[in-house]
């Protein structure tokens, strides 16, 4: 079965990789990544705090006011939060080079435009293959409108996309406004790839100890079901590829995405749960269902659940609505 497909303008024999987390971080999990056929690999996120950090452990002097207000040591995560540094990371993209046969898409999430340009441009030269911005930001001035965020966004990939010559995915969260213009704003702007979604992690709270708890839950199938919606009302309208991130398990998902758009699938949390072997496992469920459903390849598939295959996406949208809202009867369950 012929599974082969391009995210980034990059060939792929099939759609299937890590997403980014803290598995690549590992060289024994990494090969094993690579043993059960991952057509990519997504490194961690840097994140601005790490490149912060760096840089105040080369000013050792404002160590001696570091906690001189009370609320010093919030503005940035410790030092001691995160595994690695900048160097660090620039070293493990050209480790990851040498030890795999696999293109390496390297991560950053930062929030001053002149990191994303340093260092998506050190990324090049330490040699990924492409870079993913991850624009993980909260919105919580209530001065900052909509559209303001939304242009914020559309700077940082413009400046990056401009300063290097690597192809550039934008990992966006759901929560614009607008989604479907800034997608076309991003696609305009020439980004390769939009990836759909970063996941939201919200905090709990200790009512103890009066603290604010972080907290990690693992994805299930669930989680897919925005990014289908999103995948089949932006596929079809954008020159850049589309990759889901979130939600993916089994086979049956990634047909699911790949139905809806997906140029590329992202799996973490079936990955950590079941180990890097259950990579091949989806790979081969993805193959006998479109087999048994006399596919000749996947890129057949593609697509064919979106909205642009639809005649009227509008009249679909509010009917599905509707018959979910009236579906429920007394005595029964959702």
């Amino acid at each position: 079965m012929d599974l082969t497909t391009v995210y980034l303008g990059i060939a792929l024999p099939h759609p299937l990789m890590p997403g980014a987390s803290p598995m690549v971080n590992d060289m024994d999990i990494v090969r094993r990544l690579e043993d059960a056929g991952a057509a990519a690999l997504v490194m961690p996120s840097l994140f601005q705090e790490q490149i912060v950090g760096d840089e105040v452990r080369q000013h050792v002097h404002l160590a001696a006011i570091e906690d001189s207000h009370a609320e010093a040591s919030s503005y940035f995560p410790g030092i001691g939060d995160f595994e690695i540094g900048p160097a660090e990371y620039l070293e493990r993209i050209a480790r990851l080079k040498q030890a795999v046969r696999v293109p390496v898409v390297a991560s950053l999430n930062g929030t001053s435009r002149e990191s994303w340009i340093e260092y998506a441009r050190l990324f090049e030269q330490a040699g990924a293959d492409a870079v993913e911005i991850n624009c993980y930001f909260l919105a919580t001035d209530p001065l900052e409108t909509g559209e303001d965020v939304e242009r914020r966004t559309l700077d940082v990939a413009e400046a990056v996309r401009n300063a290097v010559r690597i192809p550039v995915a934008v990992k966006l969260s759901p929560f614009y406004s607008a989604f479907a213009n800034l997608a076309r704003g991003l696609d305009e702007i020439g980004v390769d790839g939009l990836v759909l979604f970063n996941r939201f992690y919200q905090p709990d709270i200790d009512v103890e100890n009066l603290e604010i708890q972080p907290s990690l839950r693992l994805s299930d199938s669930a989680e897919l079901l925005l990014r289908l919606r999103w995948l089949a009302i932006l596929s079809g309208r954008l020159d850049a590829s589309l990759v889901v991130s979130g939600g993916v398990h089994s086979g049956l998902d990634a047909i699911k995405s790949v139905m809806a758009g997906a140029h590329a699938v992202q799996m973490v949390s079936a990955l950590m749960r079941h180990g890097p072997e259950h990579l091949g496992v989806v790979r081969r469920e993805m193959e006998r269902w479109l087999i048994a459903h006399e596919y000749r390849s996947l890129a057949e598939a593609r697509g064919c659940m979106s909205h642009a295959h639809c005649p009227d996406p509008a009249a679909l949208e509010r009917a599905n609505y509707m018959r979910i809202l009236q579906s429920w009867k007394p005595g029964s369950e959702w």
